[in-house]
């Protein structure tokens, strides 16, 4: 049972600061340490960490920090041969700022010399894949992938995150869009999630959901709005939060467990993540969640 990630691979510099900045001016970061990010790229891993085969397929430049990114997801058992090196262009980087209470603020660059075109994305067979996951910062391979997962009647996950770009023929494409609570105030203009979550249901037949950090997880299923609290754990960092819950309702979404069971256990994934300092390092196994679920 192979998961395909498609999106973005950033490579995080991390600085652990007493507490966030609110103006401008000179901090001193009392912890510095790197590792690879991204919406897509960190699924895979926690896709690979709950026991299932997995592609990463995105757009890296031919540099050192791809090296370190690629070297660091097949480190994870992520496969990384699908994806695309384009010479002469940067790749992804991002500043992290990491408070003491584990939140965190992210600047990220992206080279506009890394190609959008989907021609690459022709030679690999999608056929072969039990969920296609995707983030938004790849569009135009996003649209693509979720496309090739209509036509083989395979069931997509959408990253629906903060983007510049228009994501409204994402949304209408994938059969789960589990939004941010910033990317759905920027896709329906709603600063409520609940409201939010209304709009975005009437956008695409698919199931959407949203979540709102340690207060969990609202859905809607059968018209009818759902919650589950979010799971109490000591928070060190909440870097990757996201992106390992969505990595995470891939694997539900690929083993067709029921929408509440997919969230619960989503949750579950990346409230353990939280435990750890950084994206990936505090992911767990699936016996790890098992465990976790049992006890209960």
């Amino acid at each position: 049972m192979t998961i395909a990630c498609l999106g973005i691979t950033v490579l995080d510099r991390i600085q652990r600061i007493d507490s966030l900045p609110t103006q401008g001016g000179k901090f001193v970061a009392k912890d510095y340490f790197e590792v690879g990010g991204g919406p897509a790229a960190t699924a895979a891993v926690a896709v690979a960490k709950l026991g299932h085969d997995v592609d990463f397929i995105g757009r890296v430049g031919q540099d050192a920090i791809a090296d370190t990114m690629l070297t660091e997801l097949a480190g994870y058992n992520v496969n990384v041969d699908k994806v695309v090196k384009i010479a002469d262009a940067s790749s992804a980087f991002s500043a992290v700022l990491v408070d003491d209470e584990g939140e965190r603020m992210i600047i990220n660059y992206q080279d506009t010399s890394l190609k959008r075109d989907t021609k690459p994305l022709e030679l690999i067979d999608f056929s072969i894949y039990k969920t296609v996951l995707t983030d938004v910062r790849w569009v135009e391979g996003a649209k693509y992938a979720l496309e090739q997962a209509k036509k083989y009647n395979i069931p997509s996950v959408l990253d629906a995150d903060i983007t510049p770009d228009a994501i409204d023929d994402l949304v209408k494409l994938a059969d789960h869009v589990a939004f941010s609570e910033p990317g759905l105030e920027k896709f329906t203009g709603s600063s409520d999630p609940i409201e939010g979550l209304k709009i975005a249901q009437k956008r695409t037949k698919g199931k959407v959901y949203v979540t709102v950090g340690s207060k969990g997880c609202y859905w809607f299923e059968s018209g009818e709005l759902c919650h589950q609290p979010g799971v109490k754990v000591d928070v060190v960092d909440t870097t990757g939060a996201g992106d390992v819950f969505h990595g995470a309702l891939a694997v539900a979404v690929a083993e067709a467990m029921p929408a509440r069971k997919s969230v619960i256990f989503s949750n579950t994934v990346a409230a353990i993540k939280c435990t750890k300092r950084g994206g990936r390092e505090g992911i767990p196994t699936r016996s790890e969640v098992d465990s976790q679920l049992h006890n209960k």
